[in-house]
């Protein structure tokens, strides 16, 4: 007697969400489960999401499953625009914003429920040229603001020499998880005008994170996100979980596009444990894991990426001549047998993706700091030289090297430099004028 009920509140739950409800089939040997089927349908098409849609500056995640098992399908409107997986072909500069309809088709059994979205896409920005560079870091746990987010800025278009931002005083500071901050990472958007920064949720300040032992057993399984399309105004932080249950820690999250996927590879270490050790008692090491994503908050399942059968953290990646150049941080404690342990190794592949980068060079800085971890590296503005910032941990924090051949794996120590107040782990990104005067603006008295 309850069926019929439910079938006459469908209109009613339809007309409530703005959903299209299509008639439900004719019932067969299962009887009355298709009025089941067509509230599942309403409610998963009620319960669909995509992020950015007001703003697309990238490909979306068009999901292609549904709450209650359902599935579900899409139309575009203007598919050169936006296309029914999600891919996103923004308009030329000068061209405006496109607006384009999106259509979801919830199915489960012989019901189906539609819901429209539409999606904004601004026109591509103008290129112009990058003259100066921004500066990402925390300064260590010594201090009850040093686990939180600090900006410098180089003086003109000098990659040496660095002004700090806000007084010296953090730019970013975390009220989720931990509420602690390292390793801060920014990373442009390929079109370049949306920016992403990613840190590791981790507080060890007046010991409230534990020991760093206990922190890589039942640390934080997520990593921090913030959104900017001017570097200024970031997003209200949001704590997404990307390394698997089995993980102690995530530690020093990165990204790079791959083009080839139309997606960020997001990178991390973990110390994994085994499935039967939930209380992660046993003994492990740190590996560097990826997951995949195309807005920041839907991840792909992780997949292990640099596991060389010892510990390795703070993986970063530059291209160059269509080849990945990964430099990582050997962990292992430092003996006459390991002499490269606790200094940089550098690899490279044509994929970004693959598990078997090819060795490079190890022991980067070895000789000039008494060791080092958090590479950061980027490319100068003004001519063919790179810049391979390595924080001397214990020590002076943040230095700097430059090569001129990255295939080389030479660098050497630069001269002069005046980097800011106590840098470690952190970004240096490229800005054009714009961005620099912004922050600039922003940020000083």
């Amino acid at each position: 007697m309850q069926r019929p009920r439910i079938r006459t509140l469908l209109p009613l739950l339809a007309l409530i969400f703005g959903l299209a409800a299509a008639p439900a089939g004719p019932a067969h040997a299962a009887g009355p489960a298709a009025g089941d089927d067509s509230a599942a349908t309403v409610a998963a098409a009620r319960d669909l999401t995509v992020h950015n849609l007001g703003d697309v500056r990238g490909n979306l995640t068009l999901p292609t499953t549904g709450t209650h098992r359902t599935t579900v399908r899409w139309a575009s409107a203007d598919p050169a625009v936006v296309d029914t997986t999600g891919l996103v072909h923004r308009p030329k500069h000068g061209k405006g914003t496109r607006y384009v309809r999106l259509t979801a088709t919830v199915t489960r059994g012989e019901a189906h429920t539609q819901r429209a979205f539409t999606a904004t896409v601004p026109e591509l920005p103008k290129q112009r040229k990058y003259t100066g560079y921004a500066f990402s870091y925390f300064t260590g746990e010594g201090t009850a603001d040093g686990e939180q987010v600090r900006m410098a800025l180089s003086r003109g278009n000098d990659p040496l020499h660095w002004q700090d931002l806000n007084g010296g005083k953090p730019v970013l500071t975390s009220t989720l998880g931990t509420k602690g901050l390292r390793d801060p990472f920014i990373i442009r958007s390929p079109e370049g005008d949306k920016f992403y920064q990613l840190a590791t949720d981790l507080r060890m300040y007046g010991g409230s994170g534990g020991s760093w032992d206990q922190v890589q057993r039942t640390g934080s399984k997520s990593v921090m996100v913030w959104e900017s399309t001017d570097l200024v105004h970031w997003t209200n932080q949001r704590l997404v979980k990307v390394a698997p249950d089995t993980a102690g820690n995530t530690w020093a999250p990165e990204a790079y596009y791959d083009d080839k996927l139309g997606a960020y590879v997001v990178f991390w270490a973990s110390k994994v444990y085994a499935a039967d050790d939930p209380a992660h008692t046993g003994t492990t090491y740190n590996k560097m894991l990826y997951a995949t994503t195309r807005d920041f908050h839907t991840f792909s399942e992780p997949r292990v990426w640099n596991d060389p059968g010892y510990s390795v953290i703070d993986s970063t990646v530059i291209r160059h001549d269509g080849s990945y150049h990964r430099f990582t941080k050997d962990e292992r404690d430092n003996s006459s047998s390991t002499p490269c342990s606790k200094f940089i190794t550098a690899e490279k592949s044509d994929d970004l993706r693959s598990t078997e980068y090819g060795f490079v060079a190890d022991c980067i800085g070895k000789g000039s700091i008494a060791r080092g971890e958090g590479p950061t590296v980027f490319k100068s503005n003004t001519e063919e030289k790179w810049y391979l910032f390595i924080d001397e941990f214990g020590g002076r924090g943040y230095i700097p090297f430059e090569t001129t051949d990255l295939d080389s794996g030479r660098w050497a120590m630069s001269e002069n430099f005046a980097l800011p107040a106590s840098p470690r782990h952190g970004t240096v990104l490229p800005v054009t004028g714009a961005e620099y005067d912004r922050l600039l603006g922003a940020y000083t008295p």
